[in-house]
């Protein structure tokens, strides 16, 4: 797992909703929230940028950091 900047919402419900994230020096913007869920790790974010490219983001509440689990899977492969 790779440690990573995101910038992220928090709405009303206290969801959490990234919007883009900074790897390697390069920001990726996320256009579409997929799939999340939460287990012992922490909570499990699927996310699309340009190209359709996926990527798993991670948010660990207790350390209050975010990890790139997985990186740049192609949409079809996912």
């Amino acid at each position: 797992m790779e440690l990573i900047e995101v910038i992220a919402r928090f709405n009303e419900q206290g969801q959490i909703d990234p919007l883009s994230f900074l790897r390697t020096g390069r920001s990726y913007h996320v256009d579409t929230i997929g799939r999340r869920w939460e287990d012992e790790s922490g909570q499990h974010f699927l996310v699309m940028v340009l190209l359709e490219r996926v990527y798993e983001l991670l948010y660990v509440k207790n350390e209050s950091r975010w990890y790139l689990k997985r990186a740049g899977l192609n949409r079809l492969s996912g």
